[in-house]
């Protein structure tokens, strides 16, 4: 994929009011004064990414924090052979990029935008000097970066002790339902096609498809031009837990 290098987008003011809408809701910003919020706005500039460009590519250098304005945004890791796995999806209202953000060091994942984007920039040293002065900001940070940690923690746990239908099962009902809050923002039921959760689960697409084949048989879910949708949840999670 080739890197993309967008324009940056002028500060109209229905942008301005967008911005400033998203970031009232971001978990991590969710106790701030409607003037911190304001403050904070000022810092960001909206950049649009077109379906599966690139935002930073694992290894570059880490000096941004980035905001889903609009749109979905995928995270990734490759392995020195080529292989990728999919470490989340990100919607609206969810924020990536922390961890560079924080210690200056190189990035640990790609970020590619997996829809048309709209994501705010918030480059590290104003961001930093502003959460210097807001350390409520600073324990929401420390809270966020906790639970990333379990997730990936969880993660690890799953590619060791579960087999590839339970991962599957897991990754379908993570996704599956209403848009719900998560410590990383919004979470949106994405339609996943079948690469993408065998990225996900961390298997192969021949592996996925045949699971995928089985739970439809079995009346669990049902697929459809590439596209699944759980059909019966409580009976997945039975293959799980």
């Amino acid at each position: 994929m080739r890197r993309h290098s967008p324009k940056r987008a002028g500060w109209a003011d229905a942008q301005g009011r967008g911005v400033l809408t998203v970031l009232a809701r971001v978990p991590l910003f969710a106790d701030f004064s409607a003037k911190d919020v304001d403050d904070l706005a000022s810092l960001v500039r909206s950049r649009r990414y077109p379906k599966g460009s690139i935002i930073f590519h694992q290894g570059d250098p880490g000096t941004s924090l980035y905001l889903i304005e609009k749109g979905e945004v995928k995270l990734t890791v490759t392995s020195n052979s080529g292989k990728e796995v999919t470490l989340a999806i990100l919607g609206p209202e969810a924020f990536f990029g922390e961890l560079s953000l924080l210690d200056g060091g190189s990035r640990s994942a790609n970020a590619i935008a997996r829809v048309d984007c709209t994501v705010g920039t918030l480059d590290r040293e104003p961001l930093l000097q502003f959460l210097a002065d807001h350390p409520r900001a600073t324990s929401s940070l420390l809270s966020v970066m906790a639970g990333r940690l379990r997730r990936t923690t969880d993660q690890v746990h799953d590619a060791v002790f579960f087999d590839i239908p339970a991962r599957l099962a897991k990754v379908l009902l993570q996704f599956s339902g209403a848009k719900r809050e998560g410590p990383d923002g919004v979470l949106s039921p994405p339609k996943l096609n079948q690469e993408e959760l065998a990225n996900l689960v961390g298997g192969t697409r021949e592996s996925v498809n045949k699971c995928l084949g089985v739970y439809a048989r079995q009346g669990l879910i049902r697929c459809r031009r590439g596209m699944v949708t759980v059909l019966k949840p409580e009976e997945l999670r039975k293959r799980v837990y």
